[in-house]
């Protein structure tokens, strides 16, 4: 039994207790029993979702892996993390799914939800076994890492996956239009002769992906499409038409990609190189309205952890993602909160996340599941990546100075992170 005393509820300045016991919520403000936690005034809420993180294990592990990731994903405040399946070998194979769920929930940290590939090898080609896989405990069907070419697989997947009730997510890029390009087409990218990503690939590949959606909706198929780490305003605006017809079409957008911009890489410094890339301050802007009106579902930050010997080679050779889940809530607190509202910014991060997997919604009401995060609103630090738990330790926000930062947080009762 745990009581977390001296925090608040959001919107209120009242200060008051919690008391979780068997992995639930007992009640609020009751007698103080168990093992007692000063929660140092701060911000009460339901712990975290991350819909898209890639954790490396298994076979990439100097990089990062379970333990690492999911260490950090906590002290990001968050308390479920789904895992994308680009590892070696694919997380293609039920046997896979099952290990990484039953290694993970003995770790004491962030919960595992592994998703699995779409199709064998993320090859593209033949669709995995989605039924197995489901049975095994995958979240989603995702080929994240590489683009679906193939658009009758991905149609029949998402056939398949709809009679399932489970959720394909995309990454959303054309790869004949991508083809070399290391950085956003445009200006900046013809200013330092690097090969440009034009935002068509993307824009091209979302319009293809809602018509195939569109047509099995048609149908009455009850297939659902998740577009990952949108990036552009002309993708979000064929998402945002795609919603006004009514179509089961749900996209994420990073915090990358709204605080940072193509203008980072006259740097030359790989540790900006994401893919898809970043983009104009006016997608930026774009995608900022997106989340705030409603057509951007929720936010994602694509965690992406590589060693920095990978990360110092140039930008025609480095691999292209940004590790981050320990400050991604600092980060949109810090840079959104004037514009957003705290309480949009967690929306976006617990409920809207549920929501779009089909998920119970997270609630810090008397008998539900104890997944919590208390966040220091007030006090800042500077970003200090030595901290980091993920084995990243490096970063583009590295001592900017953030407020936002978790102080704890509880999964399934049981307290995951805590700073010291």
């Amino acid at each position: 039994m745990i009581t977390i005393t001296n925090i608040k509820r959001v919107g209120s300045e009242k200060t008051e207790s919690v008391t979780i016991e068997g992995g639930l919520i007992k009640g609020w403000n009751l007698p103080e029993e168990g093992d007692i936690i000063d929660g140092q005034g701060g911000t009460v809420a339901p712990a975290l979702i991350e819909l898209h993180a890639h954790l490396r294990e298994p076979g990439q592990t100097e990089k990062e892996d379970l333990a690492s990731g999911l260490a950090a994903a906590a002290a990001g405040g968050y308390g479920t993390v789904v895992s994308m399946p680009n590892t070696s070998p694919v997380v293609d194979d039920p046997a896979i799914v099952r290990s990484l769920i039953e290694k993970a929930s003995g770790l004491g940290f962030a919960r595992l939800r592994p998703a699995a590939a779409l199709t064998k090898g993320q090859k593209g080609e033949e669709l995995a076994e989605l039924t197995y896989l489901k049975e095994a405990g995958a979240a989603m069907f995702t080929d994240d890492g590489r683009t679906n070419e193939n658009a009758r697989t991905l149609r029949l997947g998402l056939e398949t996956a709809g009679s399932l009730g489970m959720v394909i997510s995309v990454h959303a890029e054309d790869a004949s239009l991508r083809a070399d390009g290391v950085m956003n087409e445009g200006p900046v990218s013809e200013a330092l002769g690097l090969p440009g990503n034009p935002a068509a690939a993307e824009a091209a590949r979302v319009a293809r992906d809602i018509e195939i959606v569109a047509g099995l909706h048609a149908q009455g198929v009850p297939a659902r499409l998740h577009i990952q780490h949108l990036s552009t305003a002309r993708a979000l605006d064929l998402v945002r038409a795609a919603k006004a017809q009514g179509l089961p079409v749900t996209c994420e957008v990073c915090p990358h990609h709204l605080t940072l911009t193509d203008e980072a890489l006259r740097s030359f410094d790989a540790i900006y190189k994401v893919a898809p890339p970043l983009r104009t301050q006016a997608d930026a802007d774009h995608l900022l309205k997106g989340l705030k009106d409603g057509s951007v579902d929720c936010l994602a930050t694509d965690h992406a952890p590589h060693t920095r010997a990978e990360k110092e080679r140039d930008l025609l050779d480095a691999p292209s993602g940004i590790a981050y889940i320990e400050l991604a809530f600092p980060l949109m607190y810090t840079r959104f909160a004037e514009t957003l509202g705290l309480e949009r910014i967690l929306e976006l991060m617990t409920a809207a996340p549920a929501r779009v997997m089909g998920w119970a919604q997270p609630t810090l009401d008397a008998g539900a599941k104890a997944d919590l995060v208390i966040l220091d609103l007030s006090t800042e630090r500077p970003v200090n990546p030595a901290e980091f738990r993920s084995k990243a330790k490096f970063t583009p926000w590295a001592g900017e100075t953030l407020k936002g930062w978790p102080v704890l947080t509880v999964v399934d009762g049981k307290v995951a992170y805590q700073r010291a």
